[in-house]
Protein backbone atom coordinates (compact mmCIF):
# COMPACT_ATOMS: atom_id res chain seq x y z
CA UNK A 1 0.00 0.00 0.00
CA UNK A 2 3.06 2.20 -0.28
CA UNK A 3 3.51 4.78 -3.19
CA UNK A 4 5.78 7.28 -4.04
CA UNK A 5 4.25 10.38 -4.89
CA UNK A 6 5.90 13.17 -5.89
CA UNK A 7 6.45 16.45 -4.85
CA UNK A 8 9.10 21.41 -1.23
CA UNK A 9 5.17 21.13 5.84
CA UNK A 10 5.24 20.75 4.51
CA UNK A 11 6.48 20.61 9.56
CA UNK A 12 5.18 20.68 7.43
CA UNK A 13 1.98 19.31 4.23
CA UNK A 14 2.23 23.13 6.47
CA UNK A 15 2.98 23.43 5.51
CA UNK A 16 2.39 23.83 3.35
CA UNK A 17 4.18 27.47 3.17
CA UNK A 18 4.96 30.68 4.25
CA UNK A 19 8.01 30.90 5.82
CA UNK A 20 8.44 33.99 7.91
CA UNK A 21 12.13 33.44 8.38
CA UNK A 22 12.85 33.50 5.05
CA UNK A 23 11.01 36.58 4.38
CA UNK A 24 12.82 37.81 6.90
CA UNK A 25 16.17 36.95 5.68
CA UNK A 26 15.62 38.19 2.33
CA UNK A 27 14.14 41.46 3.77
CA UNK A 28 17.21 42.10 6.06
CA UNK A 29 19.59 40.91 3.44
CA UNK A 30 18.23 43.55 1.02
CA UNK A 31 17.73 46.69 2.97
CA UNK A 32 21.59 45.75 3.39
CA UNK A 33 22.52 46.23 -0.18
CA UNK A 34 22.60 42.11 -1.01
CA UNK A 35 25.01 39.31 0.62
CA UNK A 36 25.83 39.39 4.31
CA UNK A 37 29.73 39.99 4.51
CA UNK A 38 32.67 39.64 7.13
CA UNK A 39 31.48 43.17 8.61
CA UNK A 40 27.81 42.32 8.40
CA UNK A 41 25.89 39.34 9.88
CA UNK A 42 21.97 38.29 10.85
CA UNK A 43 20.83 36.10 13.44
CA UNK A 44 18.33 35.96 16.03
CA UNK A 45 18.98 36.95 20.08
CA UNK A 46 19.10 34.84 22.21
CA UNK A 47 20.83 37.03 25.14
CA UNK A 48 20.98 40.56 26.12
CA UNK A 49 23.84 41.44 29.02
CA UNK A 50 24.14 44.92 29.21
CA UNK A 51 24.76 46.71 26.24
CA UNK A 52 26.19 43.01 24.62
CA UNK A 53 23.76 40.81 22.40
CA UNK A 54 24.21 37.08 22.04
CA UNK A 55 23.23 35.72 19.01
CA UNK A 56 22.92 32.90 17.08
CA UNK A 57 23.47 33.95 13.32
CA UNK A 58 22.22 32.40 10.29
CA UNK A 59 25.22 30.49 9.59
CA UNK A 60 24.57 28.35 12.77
CA UNK A 61 27.20 29.69 15.19
CA UNK A 62 26.69 31.95 18.66
CA UNK A 63 28.54 35.39 18.34
CA UNK A 64 28.53 38.28 20.68
CA UNK A 65 28.36 42.10 19.41
CA UNK A 66 28.93 44.97 21.80
CA UNK A 67 26.41 47.59 21.18
CA UNK A 68 27.94 51.26 22.02
CA UNK A 69 24.96 54.24 22.40
CA UNK A 70 26.65 55.66 19.37
CA UNK A 71 24.91 52.73 17.09
CA UNK A 72 21.79 53.47 15.01
CA UNK A 73 19.25 51.07 15.98
CA UNK A 74 16.40 50.63 12.73
CA UNK A 75 13.30 48.65 13.26
CA UNK A 76 11.52 47.53 9.51
CA UNK A 77 8.62 45.18 9.31
CA UNK A 78 9.21 41.72 7.77
CA UNK A 79 9.59 41.67 4.32
CA UNK A 80 10.78 45.18 4.21
CA UNK A 81 13.04 45.42 1.16
CA UNK A 82 14.86 48.89 2.19
CA UNK A 83 15.44 51.08 5.06
CA UNK A 84 13.04 53.71 3.89
CA UNK A 85 10.51 52.65 6.34
CA UNK A 86 12.72 51.69 8.75
CA UNK A 87 11.99 53.97 12.75
CA UNK A 88 14.37 54.43 15.32
CA UNK A 89 14.39 52.30 18.18
CA UNK A 90 16.02 52.55 21.63
CA UNK A 91 18.71 49.34 22.87
CA UNK A 92 16.59 48.79 25.45
CA UNK A 93 12.94 47.86 22.91
CA UNK A 94 15.19 45.20 21.51
CA UNK A 95 14.27 41.34 22.91
CA UNK A 96 14.97 37.52 23.18
CA UNK A 97 13.58 36.44 20.05
CA UNK A 98 14.09 39.43 18.03
CA UNK A 99 15.94 39.04 14.66
CA UNK A 100 18.60 41.32 13.38
CA UNK A 101 20.87 42.21 10.93
CA UNK A 102 24.69 43.84 12.47
CA UNK A 103 26.56 45.86 10.50
CA UNK A 104 30.27 45.80 12.38
CA UNK A 105 32.57 48.59 12.89
CA UNK A 106 35.62 47.15 10.67
CA UNK A 107 37.94 49.63 12.77
CA UNK A 108 38.44 48.19 15.69
CA UNK A 109 39.42 44.58 17.16
CA UNK A 110 39.00 42.86 19.94
CA UNK A 111 37.45 40.23 21.32
CA UNK A 112 33.93 41.40 20.64
CA UNK A 113 32.60 43.15 17.50
CA UNK A 114 31.22 46.24 17.81
CA UNK A 115 28.11 47.43 15.92
CA UNK A 116 27.83 50.36 14.06
CA UNK A 117 24.47 49.54 12.94
CA UNK A 118 21.23 46.90 14.09
CA UNK A 119 18.62 46.57 12.06
CA UNK A 120 16.07 44.49 13.87
CA UNK A 121 12.69 43.04 13.01
CA UNK A 122 10.31 42.65 16.60
CA UNK A 123 9.53 38.54 17.73
CA UNK A 124 5.74 40.14 17.96
CA UNK A 125 5.89 41.16 13.72
CA UNK A 126 7.15 38.07 12.98
CA UNK A 127 4.12 36.45 14.71
CA UNK A 128 1.76 38.94 13.52
CA UNK A 129 2.91 38.10 9.70
CA UNK A 130 3.02 34.73 10.70
CA UNK A 131 -0.71 34.70 11.80
CA UNK A 132 -1.56 36.91 8.29
CA UNK A 133 0.10 34.47 6.48
CA UNK A 134 -1.76 31.53 8.04
CA UNK A 135 -5.21 33.15 7.75
CA UNK A 136 -4.02 34.11 3.93
CA UNK A 137 -3.13 30.46 3.18
CA UNK A 138 -6.31 29.41 4.43
CA UNK A 139 -8.22 31.65 2.86
CA UNK A 140 -6.73 31.78 -0.75
CA UNK A 141 -4.64 28.37 -0.71
CA UNK A 142 -5.75 25.19 -2.07
CA UNK A 143 -3.48 21.71 -2.32
CA UNK A 144 -3.27 18.34 -3.68
CA UNK A 145 -1.39 16.20 -5.76
CA UNK A 146 -0.44 16.99 -9.40
CA UNK A 147 -2.80 14.82 -12.11
CA UNK A 148 -1.04 17.12 -14.59
CA UNK A 149 1.44 19.84 -16.17
CA UNK A 150 1.33 21.82 -19.16
CA UNK A 151 4.16 23.80 -19.11
CA UNK A 152 4.06 25.25 -22.20
CA UNK A 153 0.97 27.59 -20.75
CA UNK A 154 1.72 27.04 -17.39
CA UNK A 155 -1.03 24.77 -16.00
CA UNK A 156 -1.16 22.98 -13.40
CA UNK A 157 -4.27 20.23 -12.09
CA UNK A 158 -4.40 18.50 -8.92
CA UNK A 159 -6.59 16.11 -7.73
CA UNK A 160 -7.70 17.68 -4.20
CA UNK A 161 -9.66 16.12 -1.07
CA UNK A 162 -10.93 12.73 -0.28
CA UNK A 163 -14.68 11.14 -0.30
CA UNK A 164 -17.30 13.65 -0.44
CA UNK A 165 -15.07 16.66 -0.77
CA UNK A 166 -12.71 15.20 -3.83
CA UNK A 167 -12.42 17.97 -6.73
CA UNK A 168 -10.50 18.66 -9.46
CA UNK A 169 -8.19 22.16 -9.35
CA UNK A 170 -6.84 24.41 -12.16
CA UNK A 171 -3.62 26.06 -11.19
CA UNK A 172 -2.64 29.15 -13.03
CA UNK A 173 0.84 30.20 -13.24
CA UNK A 174 2.43 33.09 -15.17
CA UNK A 175 5.92 34.68 -15.12
CA UNK A 176 5.41 36.13 -12.27
CA UNK A 177 4.45 33.39 -9.90
CA UNK A 178 7.02 32.47 -7.46
CA UNK A 179 7.31 28.56 -8.06
CA UNK A 180 9.42 26.54 -5.28
CA UNK A 181 10.46 23.24 -4.50
CA UNK A 182 11.19 21.52 -1.46
CA UNK A 183 14.73 20.41 -1.16
CA UNK A 184 15.64 16.52 -0.73
CA UNK A 185 14.71 15.26 2.26
CA UNK A 186 13.25 18.34 3.73
CA UNK A 187 9.79 19.51 4.53
CA UNK A 188 11.16 23.22 5.67
CA UNK A 189 9.31 25.70 3.33
CA UNK A 190 12.62 27.82 4.25
CA UNK A 191 14.92 25.08 2.04
CA UNK A 192 13.21 25.01 -0.53
CA UNK A 193 14.54 26.78 -3.94
CA UNK A 194 13.17 28.29 -6.59
CA UNK A 195 12.59 25.66 -9.68
CA UNK A 196 10.63 25.46 -12.91
CA UNK A 197 7.40 24.08 -13.54
CA UNK A 198 9.23 21.58 -15.29
CA UNK A 199 10.13 20.75 -12.24
CA UNK A 200 6.97 19.37 -11.39
CA UNK A 201 5.64 16.22 -11.68
CA UNK A 202 2.79 13.91 -11.92
CA UNK A 203 1.66 12.48 -8.31
CA UNK A 204 3.82 15.51 -6.85
CA UNK A 205 1.86 17.32 -3.55
CA UNK A 206 1.69 20.58 -4.73
CA UNK A 207 0.73 24.00 -2.58
CA UNK A 208 -0.41 27.28 -4.45
CA UNK A 209 -1.80 30.58 -2.92
CA UNK A 210 -3.54 33.35 -4.98
CA UNK A 211 -6.71 34.18 -6.36
CA UNK A 212 -9.45 31.61 -6.65
CA UNK A 213 -12.98 31.89 -8.53
CA UNK A 214 -15.79 31.06 -6.58
CA UNK A 215 -16.44 26.97 -6.35
CA UNK A 216 -12.30 26.74 -5.64
CA UNK A 217 -11.64 25.09 -9.32
CA UNK A 218 -9.62 27.58 -10.71
CA UNK A 219 -6.64 29.44 -9.08
CA UNK A 220 -4.54 32.26 -10.29
CA UNK A 221 -1.65 31.12 -8.17
CA UNK A 222 0.66 34.07 -6.96
CA UNK A 223 3.28 31.42 -5.07
CA UNK A 224 3.48 27.37 -5.75
CA UNK A 225 5.34 24.82 -3.79
CA UNK A 226 5.82 21.63 -4.70
CA UNK A 227 7.69 18.21 -3.59
CA UNK A 228 8.63 14.55 -3.46
CA UNK A 229 7.05 12.49 -0.90
CA UNK A 230 6.58 8.52 -0.13
CA UNK A 231 3.24 7.08 1.72
CA UNK A 232 4.02 4.28 4.96
CA UNK A 233 1.73 2.00 5.94
CA UNK A 234 3.35 -0.92 8.44
CA UNK A 235 3.49 -1.84 12.71
CA UNK A 236 5.96 -0.40 14.54
CA UNK A 237 8.67 -3.23 15.00
CA UNK A 238 10.73 -1.07 17.31
CA UNK A 239 11.15 2.39 19.33
CA UNK A 240 14.46 4.61 19.41
CA UNK A 241 13.22 7.42 22.13
CA UNK A 242 16.35 8.58 22.50
CA UNK A 243 17.36 9.10 18.62
CA UNK A 244 13.63 10.23 18.15
CA UNK A 245 12.84 7.30 15.64
CA UNK A 246 11.18 4.00 15.41
CA UNK A 247 11.10 1.06 12.13
CA UNK A 248 8.10 0.32 10.26
CA UNK A 249 8.11 -2.94 8.49
CA UNK A 250 6.56 -1.07 4.89
CA UNK A 251 3.59 -3.41 4.12
CA UNK A 252 4.29 -2.27 0.59
CA UNK A 253 7.90 -3.44 -0.26
CA UNK A 254 8.05 -5.77 2.92
CA UNK A 255 11.09 -4.28 4.35
CA UNK A 256 12.09 -2.00 7.12
CA UNK A 257 12.16 1.88 6.79
CA UNK A 258 13.53 3.94 9.80
CA UNK A 259 11.37 7.02 10.24
CA UNK A 260 12.59 10.14 12.03
CA UNK A 261 10.22 12.50 14.17
CA UNK A 262 11.19 16.03 13.96
CA UNK A 263 9.33 18.80 15.99
CA UNK A 264 7.96 19.59 13.22
CA UNK A 265 5.81 16.33 12.35
CA UNK A 266 2.26 16.48 12.75
CA UNK A 267 1.28 12.89 14.68
CA UNK A 268 -2.35 12.57 15.55
CA UNK A 269 -4.01 9.08 16.78
CA UNK A 270 -7.14 8.24 15.64
CA UNK A 271 -10.10 7.25 18.40
CA UNK A 272 -11.26 3.62 17.80
CA UNK A 273 -14.47 4.41 16.29
CA UNK A 274 -13.44 7.36 14.45
CA UNK A 275 -11.25 5.05 12.95
CA UNK A 276 -13.99 2.89 12.30
CA UNK A 277 -16.68 5.45 10.91
CA UNK A 278 -13.54 6.79 9.10
CA UNK A 279 -12.84 3.60 6.85
CA UNK A 280 -16.64 3.03 6.79
CA UNK A 281 -16.70 5.96 4.46
CA UNK A 282 -14.05 5.91 2.65
CA UNK A 283 -15.08 3.10 1.46
CA UNK A 284 -17.84 4.09 -0.07
CA UNK A 285 -20.76 2.36 2.43
CA UNK A 286 -23.44 4.70 4.48
CA UNK A 287 -21.57 5.57 7.72
CA UNK A 288 -24.22 4.12 10.31
CA UNK A 289 -24.62 0.96 8.55
CA UNK A 290 -23.06 -2.72 9.64
CA UNK A 291 -22.16 -3.93 13.26
CA UNK A 292 -21.21 -1.62 15.91
CA UNK A 293 -20.39 0.82 13.99
CA UNK A 294 -22.08 4.24 15.26
CA UNK A 295 -23.16 7.30 13.29
CA UNK A 296 -20.45 9.67 13.01
CA UNK A 297 -23.12 12.41 12.94
CA UNK A 298 -24.19 10.83 16.33
CA UNK A 299 -20.57 10.40 17.83
CA UNK A 300 -19.91 13.66 16.54
CA UNK A 301 -22.68 15.29 19.10
CA UNK A 302 -21.44 13.26 21.97
CA UNK A 303 -18.15 14.26 21.52
CA UNK A 304 -19.08 17.92 21.67
CA UNK A 305 -21.02 17.72 24.59
CA UNK A 306 -18.54 16.01 26.37
CA UNK A 307 -20.16 12.89 26.52
CA UNK A 308 -18.39 9.27 25.11
CA UNK A 309 -15.80 11.71 24.26
CA UNK A 310 -15.16 12.83 27.61
CA UNK A 311 -15.30 16.58 29.30
CA UNK A 312 -12.00 17.45 27.16
CA UNK A 313 -12.42 15.66 24.18
CA UNK A 314 -11.73 18.00 21.28
CA UNK A 315 -14.48 19.04 18.15
CA UNK A 316 -14.42 17.34 15.07
CA UNK A 317 -15.24 19.76 13.33
CA UNK A 318 -12.48 23.08 12.56
CA UNK A 319 -12.49 26.18 10.37
CA UNK A 320 -12.70 25.75 6.57
CA UNK A 321 -12.24 27.63 3.63
CA UNK A 322 -15.39 26.54 2.21
CA UNK A 323 -13.23 24.57 -0.52
CA UNK A 324 -11.88 21.62 1.26
CA UNK A 325 -8.97 23.03 2.74
CA UNK A 326 -8.72 22.63 6.44
CA UNK A 327 -7.52 25.25 8.85
CA UNK A 328 -7.49 26.07 12.69
CA UNK A 329 -8.36 23.16 14.73
CA UNK A 330 -11.49 24.38 17.18
CA UNK A 331 -11.38 23.22 20.73
CA UNK A 332 -14.13 21.14 23.17
CA UNK A 333 -17.06 23.57 23.54
CA UNK A 334 -17.36 25.47 19.96
CA UNK A 335 -16.41 26.07 16.44
CA UNK A 336 -14.24 28.69 15.29
CA UNK A 337 -16.77 29.25 12.69
CA UNK A 338 -16.29 29.07 8.56
CA UNK A 339 -17.45 27.48 6.13
CA UNK A 340 -16.70 23.71 7.02
CA UNK A 341 -18.72 22.87 10.26
CA UNK A 342 -18.57 19.57 11.87
CA UNK A 343 -17.67 16.48 10.32
CA UNK A 344 -20.40 14.26 9.79
CA UNK A 345 -21.15 10.76 8.46
CA UNK A 346 -23.74 12.23 5.52
CA UNK A 347 -20.57 13.59 3.56
CA UNK A 348 -21.60 17.57 5.17
CA UNK A 349 -17.85 17.78 5.91
CA UNK A 350 -14.08 16.97 5.40
CA UNK A 351 -12.61 14.46 6.75
CA UNK A 352 -9.11 16.53 6.75
CA UNK A 353 -10.89 19.02 9.35
CA UNK A 354 -11.12 16.47 11.40
CA UNK A 355 -7.71 15.05 10.94
CA UNK A 356 -6.40 18.18 12.34
CA UNK A 357 -8.78 18.83 14.86
CA UNK A 358 -7.46 15.84 16.81
CA UNK A 359 -4.89 16.57 19.29
CA UNK A 360 -0.75 15.99 18.62
CA UNK A 361 0.60 12.83 20.17
CA UNK A 362 4.24 12.63 21.34
CA UNK A 363 6.19 9.71 20.09
CA UNK A 364 6.04 8.08 24.08
CA UNK A 365 2.60 7.77 22.65
CA UNK A 366 3.64 5.17 20.04
CA UNK A 367 4.25 1.94 20.89
CA UNK A 368 5.99 -1.48 19.17
CA UNK A 369 3.25 -3.10 17.29
CA UNK A 370 0.91 0.06 16.51
CA UNK A 371 -0.32 0.31 12.84
CA UNK A 372 0.65 3.68 11.37
CA UNK A 373 0.26 5.48 8.31
CA UNK A 374 2.76 8.33 7.61
CA UNK A 375 3.76 10.66 4.34
CA UNK A 376 7.30 11.46 5.13
CA UNK A 377 10.34 12.79 2.52
CA UNK A 378 11.53 10.52 -0.31
CA UNK A 379 13.79 8.31 0.39
CA UNK A 380 14.43 4.26 0.90
CA UNK A 381 15.25 3.06 4.13
CA UNK A 382 15.51 6.38 6.21
CA UNK A 383 13.27 9.02 5.77
CA UNK A 384 11.72 12.01 8.30
CA UNK A 385 7.77 11.87 9.16
CA UNK A 386 5.84 15.15 8.04
CA UNK A 387 2.06 13.91 9.10
CA UNK A 388 1.45 10.32 10.97
CA UNK A 389 -1.81 8.90 11.77
CA UNK A 390 -1.82 6.02 14.54
CA UNK A 391 -4.94 4.05 15.26
CA UNK A 392 -5.44 3.43 11.93
CA UNK A 393 -5.98 -0.32 11.89
CA UNK A 394 -9.57 -0.12 9.84
CA UNK A 395 -8.15 2.39 7.33
CA UNK A 396 -6.14 -0.33 6.26
CA UNK A 397 -9.03 -2.06 4.91
CA UNK A 398 -9.83 1.22 2.34
CA UNK A 399 -5.94 1.98 1.44
CA UNK A 400 -6.35 3.69 -1.31
CA UNK A 401 -8.72 6.79 -0.15
CA UNK A 402 -6.95 6.56 3.32
CA UNK A 403 -3.73 7.29 1.59
CA UNK A 404 -5.18 10.03 -0.15
CA UNK A 405 -7.14 11.29 2.35
CA UNK A 406 -3.44 11.45 4.09
CA UNK A 407 -1.74 13.35 1.31
CA UNK A 408 -4.29 15.75 1.20
CA UNK A 409 -4.30 16.56 4.84
CA UNK A 410 -0.76 16.68 4.94
CA UNK A 411 -0.85 19.50 2.68
CA UNK A 412 -3.87 21.52 4.17
CA UNK A 413 -2.62 21.23 7.41
CA UNK A 414 1.16 21.77 6.77
CA UNK A 415 0.83 25.67 5.44
CA UNK A 416 -0.32 26.91 8.76
CA UNK A 417 2.68 24.77 10.30
CA UNK A 418 5.32 25.84 7.85
CA UNK A 419 5.63 29.75 9.09
CA UNK A 420 5.40 28.24 12.74
CA UNK A 421 8.51 25.67 12.32
CA UNK A 422 10.51 28.16 10.00
CA UNK A 423 10.14 30.34 12.49
CA UNK A 424 11.68 28.88 15.33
Amino acid sequence: MNSKLKIPVPRTMVCVALSIALLVAAGLAAAMAGAQTAANFGGTITAINGNTLTMKTDAGDVRQVDVPSTAAILRIAPGEKNLSAAVTIAFSDLETGDRVLVKVDPGLSGPTAQALRIVAIKQADVALKQQKDREDWQQRGVGGLVKSVDSANGVIVLASGSGATAKTITVHTTKTTMLKRYAPASVRFDAALPAPIDAIHLGDQLRARGQKNSDGSQIDAEEVIAGTFRNISGAISSIDAAGSAFVVKDLATKKPVTIHITPDAQMRRLPDRMAQMLAVRLKGSSAGSGGNVQSASNYSAQTQRGGQGGPGATRLGGQSDGNGQSGQPSSAGGSQGGGGGQWSGQGGGDPNQMLSSLPPIPLSDLKKGDAVMLVSTDGTTDVTAITLLAGVEPLLQAPAASQSLLNNWSMSSGAGGAADAAAQ
